[in-house]
C-alpha cells in the first residue's frame, strides 16, 4: 500500500503525555511543533494542569516549542499564553509552508525537529511533507465535529495497513 505511505506516522503512540521527551532530546532534536486540539487538551479546551507542566519540562529539557494549529488566533493564543509558547494560527495544514516558518522561528532544522498531532491527514502528511519526524497520538476526546468524525473512518483505514506494514517489517 504505498500509496498510504505518506500518511504513516513515523510513531504512533497513545498520548502525548507518554512521549519520551528525554531520549528524543538526546537523540539530537531540539523543537517541537505541537497541534493543540484533542492532542494537548480536549477539543476547545483551555491549558491544564498537565499540559502547562508538559511546557515547562520541555523548556527544562531545553527544547523549542511551537504551536501549530488551523483554528482562529483567540483559540491558539489563548492556549498559547497559558503553556508560554509561541505559534501560528490558521496554519494550512497540511501545508508545509508553516512547519517550515515554525522550524526558522525556533532555528531548528529538519533533522532537530519533531511534530506531535492527532490526525493523519493534516497534521502527520503536513510534517512528512515538511521532512520532520511525525508522531501520531491517539484524540484525547473520540466524541468530536461531524467533519472530523468523517476523517477519522478514513484514518483508520489508513491506520490499518499502517499497523499491518509495520508487523510485517518487524517479522
Amino acid at each position: 500500500m504505498a500509496l498510504l505511505e505518506c500518511f504513516y506516522p513515523d510513531l504512533y503512540l497513545d498520548s502525548t503525555y507518554e512521549i519520551d521527551f528525554e531520549a528524543l532530546y538526546r537523540k539530537g532534536y531540539r523543537g517541537i511543533i505541537f497541534d493543540i486540539d484533542n492532542t494537548l487538551v480536549m477539543h476547545g479546551a483551555p491549558a491544564d494542569d498537565r499540559s502547562i507542566a508538559l511546557f515547562e519540562r520541555l523548556r527544562g529539557i531545553g527544547f523549542d516549542s511551537m504551536l501549530l494549529s488551523n483554528n482562529k488566533e483567540p483559540r491558539v493564543k489563548m492556549f498559547s499564553d497559558a503553556v508560554n509558547s509561541r505559534y501560528i494560527y490558521k496554519a494550512g495544514k497540511p501545508s508545509p509552508k508553516n512547519y517550515r516558518k515554525a522550524m526558522e522561528i525556533m532555528k531548528t532544522t529538519e533533522e532537530t525537529t519533531l511534530f506531535v498531532g492527532d490526525q493523519l491527514f493534516t497534521d502527520v502528511w503536513g510534517a512528512k511533507k515538511a521532512g520532520i519526524l511525525s508522531i501520531l497520538v491517539k484524540p484525547i476526546n473520540p466524541r468530536e465535529e461531524i467533519q472530523i468524525v468523517l476523517k477519522r473512518r478514513l484514518e483508520w483505514i489508513v491506520l490499518f495497513f499502517y499497523r499491518r506494514d509495520r508487523k510485517r517489517s518487524a517479522q
